[in-house]
């Protein structure tokens, strides 16, 4: 199980903390990129993410909660992420979307919110590399986690095994810490933030989810 941070709770300090962060046990970095549409909240633009990334190695995992999708792609295409994850409620044409970020060459992530079903995304599983199920209501950081997610990322693994659909990981994004990661021992990518980031110690706080 690989760890993606989110570096959304960090108040003080943040490109400072980012490349601490960086520099820790993780294996991703994830970007919450929300524009005040699709969620109330709003985050950065790719120029202040740029800046905030200057110095960073660690893989990016950027997570799109947008409504303008495709101009969001564009921007933060150029960070050359190994993922970029879209919404499913946010897109008309999913398909479409899944190609135009291919056609970047970069790994497509589909997300889904607490109240999706899983059916819904099962005609996208063969062309996506990604599954990000929401654990908490996307928008901002420190929710509890909603159990109900846990049911998905074992669905979502008995499909990948019944089409050998190896293609693609599975990854859970809210509420995670020592003990709700329990829920997500189906998940191959865990995104914690929180728990990481409101603590003296990250390399502390990682090795106890690891």
């Amino acid at each position: 199980m690989k760890i993606s941070a989110s570096f959304l709770s960090i108040k003080d300090n943040l490109k400072e903390n980012i490349l601490v962060l960086d520099q820790s046990n993780i294996d991703y970095l994830h970007l919450d990129i929300m524009d005040g549409k699709f969620v109330s909240n709003k985050t950065w633009d790719i120029e202040t993410i740029k800046k905030l990334l200057t110095g960073t190695n660690r893989p990016k995992d950027v997570h799109l909660m947008v409504s303008d999708v495709k101009t969001y792609i564009d921007d933060f295409s150029t960070l050359n992420p190994d993922y970029i994850t879209i919404h499913f409620e946010a897109v008309d044409d999913i398909e479409e979307m899944i190609n135009y970020i291919k056609s970047k060459h970069i790994k497509v992530g589909l997300s889904i919110k607490p109240n999706t079903d899983i059916v819904s995304i099962i005609p996208y599983l063969s062309l996506i590399d990604l599954v990000l199920i929401m654990s908490v209501e996307p928008g901002k950081g420190g929710q509890d986690f909603i159990e109900s997610a846990s049911s998905k990322i074992n669905i979502l693994k008995e499909l990948r095994d019944e089409n050998n659909y190896y293609h693609y990981v599975i990854e859970v994004d809210g509420g995670i810490n020592d003990e709700t990661i329990n829920l997500c021992r189906n998940a191959d990518i865990i995104v914690v933030g929180s728990y990481i980031t409101k603590s003296d110690n990250y390399n502390e706080q990682i090795n106890k989810l690891k």
